[in-house]
């Protein structure tokens, strides 16, 4: 397998450097870049203190790490961050998008999100048909239950 580079400027010298982790998971680590406490209710965009320039034809995407939630009380507001190629200034600092549900303290180098990297999306036709050639599956929750 190809092992892609990615250009880093770290925005923090507070942070651990990032860290590819193979075998484990091809999901990367995120770390706060800075001190934060929100209140129950609170929104706020937590700074990673990475910027980076993504391989040519590639985008990140970000989302909170399994224990997030139960460490921090923490949700990612769009669900899912999406950085494309486009955002690769030295100044496009990359942020964790977190609403509280309880009081909580985020401190720096807190694992609070991860990332990975995705081949954009090829060009799409949409050709319009009467029918489709497969069997109707059933709608959700159709599969059955466990």
């Amino acid at each position: 397998m190809e092992t892609e580079r990615i250009q880093v400027r770290y925005l923090s010298d507070r942070i651990e450097r990032l860290a590819y982790i193979g075998g484990k998971s091809d999901w990367v680590d995120l770390r706060a870049a800075e001190e934060v406490r929100m209140k129950a209710g609170e929104y706020r965009l937590i700074p990673l203190g990475v910027a980076m320039k993504l391989p040519e034809g590639y985008e990140a995407h970000i989302v909170p790490r399994s224990s997030t939630f139960k460490n921090f009380g923490l949700i990612q507001t769009n669900h899912m961050g999406v950085v494309d190629q486009s955002y690769c200034g030295d100044n496009d600092q990359w942020y964790f998008s977190a609403y509280a549900l309880r009081d909580t303290e985020i401190h720096v180098n807190d694992r609070i999100c991860q990332f990975r990297i995705m081949r954009n999306q090829p060009q799409l036709c949409f050709e319009e048909t009467e029918h489709l050639s497969d069997v109707d599956r059933g709608g959700f929750g159709s599969t059955g239950r466990s």
